[in-house]
């Protein structure tokens, strides 16, 4: 699959050309002939019209290699359920962007993220993408930061200036665009193990670089903290700012938990977003899908005379979690589907196939 590298770029499903239908394709039971596309849809929520796994769209889309590459989905265009040979496949009837009726190619293709359909809600993971990250006890230590503000204030905002060493080495010769303040939060551990996995780079603000040199002189763009002495920098290098989903089930091995809720929600429901305490050495990627299952509750047995013990009842499926942003040891991942309300602690596994 091709790889995208600008920040106003979305991505399609990618595929080879005239994939097969698998056998354990299976459509959602309530699913429309024809669903006409509205702003605010996203790739994955049309799949889900059609599809029980949303992952499984690309195997009912077809090349059609004699209609010129208008591959984009937009508002208004229809999106058609056909039967060719007795097998589903999905065709696009355009809707203001032309007239023409083609087959769907779920290629890598871009396009403003303001006009085509994105594959996920883009605002919600956007920040995620460059502010916030997991970093080790010994990447906080090593981090750049801030020796100073100017005119010896203790806090700073939007347009301050402040000073900063060590900044010459944190970009290790890669293209940054930015650099993110931040400073440690909660130390995340695996609830079975103990172990620690990392810790939660909280976003304070962005900046950009005036002037290099030790103390190099930034200027702050914007702060959702207050800025202080002591905070931590971050590069922001933009191969981090590509937004290339192909969402597909995660390994069977996988096996983790939710540790914790990015915006600090109690009950977790759809788009939000979740740290998984699994991640590249555990083989997640950038757009796996993990099932959540919600832990069985406790109950005692009180039917049977003299029963006393207590019993646990089966976990019971919660949603779909995918994978936007991985780490060494966690990832951080976006809720797409959530059937009963998911909580701290919950188990992620792979789909079931």
């Amino acid at each position: 699959m091709h790889r995208l590298r600008s920040l106003l770029m979305i991505v399609i499903f990618s595929c080879s050309s005239m994939i097969s239908l698998a056998e354990n394709v299976s459509l959602a039971p309530d699913h429309p002939q024809r669903y006409t596309v509205v702003k605010g849809d996203t790739l994955w929520d049309i799949a889900a019209r059609f599809l029980n796994r949303p992952w499984d769209w690309p195997k009912i889309w077809k090349v059609n290699p004699q209609i010129r590459d208008p591959h984009w989905i937009y508002p208004g265009d229809v999106i058609v359920l056909e039967y060719v040979n007795g097998q589903p496949t999905l065709t696009l009837e355009r809707g203001r962007h032309g007239s023409e009726t083609e087959r769907l190619r779920p290629r890598v293709r871009s396009t403003p993220i303001a006009e085509a359909i994105p594959t996920i809600p883009y605002d919600a993971v956007r920040q995620f993408l460059t502010s916030p990250k997991v970093v080790t006890k010994q990447e906080i230590q090593s981090a750049p930061y801030i020796v100073s503000l100017a005119d010896n204030r203790l806090i700073g905002g939007s347009g301050d200036t402040i000073y900063v060493r060590g900044l010459e080495e944190a970009a290790n010769g890669a293209t940054v665009s930015g650099y993110t303040v931040f400073r440690r939060d909660d130390v995340l551990k695996n609830p079975e193990t103990e172990e620690e996995l990392g810790y939660n780079a909280l976003y304070v603000a962005d900046t950009h670089l005036q002037r290099g040199g030790d103390p190099a002189t930034l200027i702050i763009d914007r702060s959702v903290r207050e800025v202080i002495v002591g905070d931590r920098l971050l590069p922001v290098i933009e191969e981090q700012l590509a937004l290339d989903y192909h969402p597909k089930p995660a390994p069977q091995s996988v096996r983790g938990h939710i540790i914790k809720v990015l915006d600090g929600v109690s009950q977790i429901g759809q788009y939000d977003l979740v740290v998984i305490d699994q991640g590249l050495r555990d083989g997640l990627e950038k757009g796996h899908v993990l099932r959540v299952w919600r832990h069985g509750q406790k109950m005692r047995d009180w039917v049977k005379e003299g029963a006393s013990r207590w019993i646990t009842l089966p976990d019971e499926k919660a949603g779909l979690v995918m994978i936007f942003r991985p780490f060494e040891r966690v990832s951080y991942g976006i809720v797409m589907k959530a059937s009963l309300a998911i909580h701290l602690g919950d188990l992620v596994t792979a789909p079931e196939l």
